[in-house]
């Protein structure tokens, strides 16, 4: 025989909470977001309580995205000019080494 109670039961850990964040505030402004107010999410998660809170941290991103990119270009220039510096040394230190013959 079913329990009647089956549905009232506590579950053991709320699988959801642990999964995603709280939509209960702007993930920019902190501004609490009510039950009944309209919620702007990006990137799938993440809750914003207006379209310029999104369209804000959606420029950030792309500051954010642009510097890294300019970055990792700047480490390997630096990268390939050590390279080639260290092979251009190696060079010059081997044509030093040849002997000449009299």
């Amino acid at each position: 025989m079913a329990s009647a109670f089956f549905f009232d039961a506590e579950p053991v850990c709320e699988v959801s909470s642990l999964l995603l964040p709280a939509l209960d505030a702007c993930a920019l402004c902190a501004k609490p977001l009510g039950r009944d107010d309209d919620i702007f999410m990006y990137r799938g998660d993440t809750p914003f309580c207006s379209e310029e809170c999104r369209d804000e941290q959606m420029q950030l991103d792309a500051i954010r995205a642009r510097q890294a990119a300019r970055s990792a270009a700047g480490r390997r220039q630096q990268q390939q000019q050590q390279q080639y510096s260290s092979r251009t040394e190696s060079r010059h230190q081997e044509s030093r080494k040849v002997s000449v013959a009299t």
